[in-house]
């Protein structure tokens, strides 16, 4: 493999990880193996800490192509409780409102999902990277200040439910670039009038990459041991504190 010239590489981000630590992770290892102290590498699109799943990682001038990535369809798999809600409209904020669900059926689910199809319009999370006057939102949102985001167009190719236990139900999403699945989750279940966030996503394809064509995290030594069998790496340590 020709990592400077470049190389297209299939991680699976594990849970907690932030994407900018799965990068370090593949930067510092190869910077070490190829004796470069600037190495590029760059990912095709953020997952956030609470998901995991695929991310496609390219390195040398195979980060030319990023944005070619960035730009295909991807598909997820989201676990959504209903009828409880969090600022983050994930897990990464405390509960703030419960709501009732007794009305809620799997058919009313199904019915619901469907008005999401095809091309709609999203207000992204306050907890999010999206830039407000030179900042990232959530910035401004974890100090508690107040900020006004404009809903975006984007497209949601398929849309169904594959569990249904209620008040929690699991559905698999194909969308577009710019898709937040944490607003999708805000936005099911305020069509469902009961409120809901999400409490598990894992990014199952981008384009025609799978789950199944990805390096596991545990795997990455293993790896580059392989592409590189005469300079094992035995000092790689990156601090714990900076998977988040």
């Amino acid at each position: 493999m020709d990592f400077i010239e470049g190389e297209v590489l299939y991680f699976n981000k594990p849970l907690n990880w932030t994407s900018f630590y799965l990068v370090k992770q593949i930067r510092n290892r190869l910077s070490r193996r190829l004796k470069l102290k600037k190495f590029k590498v760059g990912h095709a699109g953020t997952l956030d800490p609470l998901a995991s799943g695929v991310m496609i990682i390219c390195t040398g001038k195979a980060t030319k192509q990023i944005e070619t990535f960035q730009y295909q369809t991807k598909e997820y798999i989201a676990t959504l409780r209903l009828g409880e809600t969090t600022p983050s409209f994930d897990q990464e904020t405390e509960v703030d409102k419960v709501r009732e669900t007794s009305h809620i059926t799997k058919e009313l689910v199904e019915q619901t999902l469907t008005k999401f199809l095809g091309s709609i319009w999203q207000i992204p999370p306050v907890y999010s990277a999206v830039k407000v006057d030179g900042k990232r939102a959530y910035e401004f949102a974890r100090k508690g200040e107040e900020v006004e985001l404009k809903a975006k167009e984007l497209v949601i190719d398929e849309i169904e439910l594959i569990d249904c236990q209620l008040p929690e139900i699991k559905i698999r999403v194909v969308c577009s670039k710019g898709t937040y699945i944490r607003a999708l989750a805000r936005d099911i279940g305020e069509a469902l009038d009961c409120g809901a966030h999400l409490t598990g996503l894992i990014r199952t394809r981008i384009g025609e990459v799978t789950l199944s064509q990805c390096i596991d995290s545990d795997k990455i030594d293993e790896f580059f041991d392989k592409a590189f069998p005469e300079k094992k790496d035995q000092d790689v340590q990156i601090e714990d504190s900076e998977k988040a």
